[in-house]
């Protein structure tokens, strides 16, 4: 196998993996770089079923690995496909091993030959387990060029700016660095009296500043690190609930894609990635990058 970076890309024949396939295909991957893709139906298919119906299931496996390596080859001309009889979460697992995998793209929710084949839950898995960057789409974009950034200066936040310095900016290309400060709830001042609420409401916009103004050093520290590397970059801080803040600003700046750093968290799923990135997930109408 030749060196660079590894690319692995999930399809089962639906919409949403087609979209996976293209922003695949579309993504500033580092370079030199190499791609294959997956087709993971489970088992080939179910006890008693007939061999009529198993010839089915190989002619659609065929089909989607067909189609998947064609799709590919519009940028890798080396690209492969390999067929996998594993549970979805396990194929994508053992063959990121196998391939080496640096990054891991997939669609949210499939509904192809086989219902349910890369599904939200599967897809949350995938994300939550890989241990490297995942790239999960519902539809492609024309181009991957403008990337929100959802920043706090936290280590998988750093991670995520870290492994962005690795891609290769295009022509045109912006990041957008944002750092979310969530406000200050002030106590019910009602009974306080006067002076002592003018007190409060003062100290907590002195608070707030000092909060924007540390957001912002930070994210500004990121931005330039960015720049270094090639990228046009830009820092915003907005206030509000960080998830809501950052759907907001990928709207508002036309990403292309949403970038989130996942948390290194132990228990269920939703614990492992994150309140944001599970968050982003599950309603983020563009690509959403998860770093760990």
């Amino acid at each position: 196998m030749s060196n660079g970076f590894r690319v692995l890309v999930a399809s089962d024949g639906s919409a949403a993996a087609r979209a996976a396939l293209a922003t695949a295909v579309r993504f500033p991957w580092p370079q030199p770089s190499r791609a294959r893709a997956v087709v993971a139906l489970g088992a080939l298919s179910p006890r008693g079923a007939s061999k009529t119906f198993r010839a089915a299931v190989v002619g659609a496996l065929h089909a989607h690995l067909e189609e998947a390596q064609a799709a590919l080859r519009e940028r890798w001309d080396d690209a492969d496909a390999v067929a996998l009889h594993e549970a979805p979460v396990d194929a994508l697992l053992s063959e990121k091993r196998r391939f080496g995998a640096d990054a891991i793209v997939l669609g949210w929710r499939g509904y192809g030959t086989f219902r349910r084949l890369i599904a939200g839950s599967v897809s949350r898995a995938v994300v939550a387990r890989a241990g490297i960057p995942t790239l999960v789409a519902r539809t492609a974009p024309d181009a991957v060029r403008r990337i929100v950034v959802g920043y706090d200066d936290c280590p998988n936040a750093r991670r995520a700016v870290q492994f962005l310095g690795r891609l290769e900016p295009p022509r045109a290309s912006l990041v957008v660095l944002v750092n979310v400060v969530e406000p200050l709830l002030a106590p019910p001042t009602l009974r306080v009296p006067r002076a002592s609420a003018a007190v409060i409401r003062s100290e907590l916009a002195r608070l707030a500043r000092e909060r924007r103004a540390e957001a912002l050093a930070k994210a500004e520290g990121a931005a330039a690190r960015l720049r270094q590397q090639g990228w046009r970059a830009r820092v915003e801080v907005r206030s509000g609930a960080p998830l809501d803040a950052l759907l907001e600003a990928a709207r508002e700046r036309g990403a292309d894609v949403l970038a989130v750093g996942a948390r290194a968290a132990s228990g269920l799923d939703r614990a492992l990635l994150g309140s944001v990135a599970a968050g982003a997930l599950d309603r983020s109408s563009v690509p959403v990058l998860v770093v760990p």
